[in-house]
């Protein structure tokens, strides 16, 4: 009964969506689904990554590479779930467009994720440095 009543609301509010709005709608769900899937296939690779580097030996939990590989993966899949929740708000009409402190934030956890990734690397470049030194 649920997706009947959404389908008709759904038809409801698209006869009243300008054009554009209408594409706007189409884009993010289809963002949306394109996200959705490279999230599961993103999972899939980590857990199996993960089991099987546990299972074999070949993965280390208490080396400090290993440990910022596999946190820098689940960073990359927690920072694709937040841009998909962000495109669901443009899907269900409930936001006309993103909202710009919700770009920033995952454009925040994109640096941070960036930098745990790049800590342990000797080529980490001269803004790592900077963040460094500012830790210190």
């Amino acid at each position: 009964m649920a997706n009947s009543s959404l389908w008709s609301d759904l038809r409801t509010k698209w006869a009243v969506l300008s054009y554009y709005q209408r594409f706007e709608g189409i884009v993010a769900l289809v963002l949306t689904l394109v996200i959705g899937l490279i999230i599961l296939v993103a999972l899939f690779r980590l857990s199996f990554g993960v089991v099987t580097g546990l299972l074999l030996g070949a993965l280390d939990p208490l080396d400090h590479g290993a440990f910022q590989t596999v946190f820098g993966e689940t960073l990359t899949l927690l920072i694709a779930l937040e841009f998909n929740h962000t495109l669901q708000y443009v899907v269900k009409r409930e936001q006309s467009i993103i909202q710009t402190k919700v770009v920033l934030l995952i454009a925040l956890l994109a640096i941070a994720r960036s930098s745990i990734a790049r800590s342990g690397r000797s080529d980490a470049g001269p803004w790592y440095h900077l963040l460094a030194d500012a830790r210190t």
